[in-house]
């Protein structure tokens, strides 16, 4: 893989060979944190019309404001920025690679965009994450604390131990 700053560059025969077959790609994208409401809403619909004018859109997750698992840094003109939070948004999209290589420079060169991967996927994994998260956000969330829980479950289980 050759790197070319924040972006790795995927020098893989597959990929190469691809000419102008449509292909099925997944773009994840970390957006600024301190961009206002509005801003992220912009930068997002502006990936997005440029991917549904270069492709077809299969499914998308618009953006959502997230803690990081791990700090992200970049250098800027005003010097080093840390990041531990992003919007985060994804688009899975179908297009040739030649369409393809255009996304990724334009969203690479997108000063919004903190961070991002963009990977070959299918039509069927897509949808399959997306009905996945749909059932996630059905499913109420737990209010029981989970070592309370345990405890009592281990407390009922040593009463009936036999010595």
């Amino acid at each position: 893989m050759a790197k070319n700053q924040d972006v790795e560059v995927r020098d893989d025969k597959v990929l190469e060979d691809a000419g102008d077959e449509p292909r099925v790609y997944e773009l994840g994208f970390h957006l600024d944190p301190e961009l206002p409401t509005e801003e992220v809403k912009k930068a997002y619909q502006s990936i997005r019309e440029l991917i549904t004018s270069k492709g077809m859109l299969v499914a998308e997750g618009e953006p959502e404001k997230i803690q990081l698992c791990y700090v992200i840094s970049r250098q800027e003109t005003a010097g080093r920025r840390d990041f531990n939070s992003a919007y985060f948004a994804w688009i899975v999209y179908e297009t040739s690679a030649t369409n393809h290589a255009e996304i990724l420079t334009v969203a690479h060169a997108d000063k919004h965009i903190i961070r991002f991967i963009d990977i070959v996927t299918t039509k069927d994994a897509a949808r399959h994450s997306v009905e996945i998260r749909e059932l996630s956000l059905k499913m109420p969330e737990r209010t029981e604390d989970i070592e309370t829980v345990a405890g009592a479950e281990l407390d009922a289980a040593l009463e009936n131990v036999v010595v």
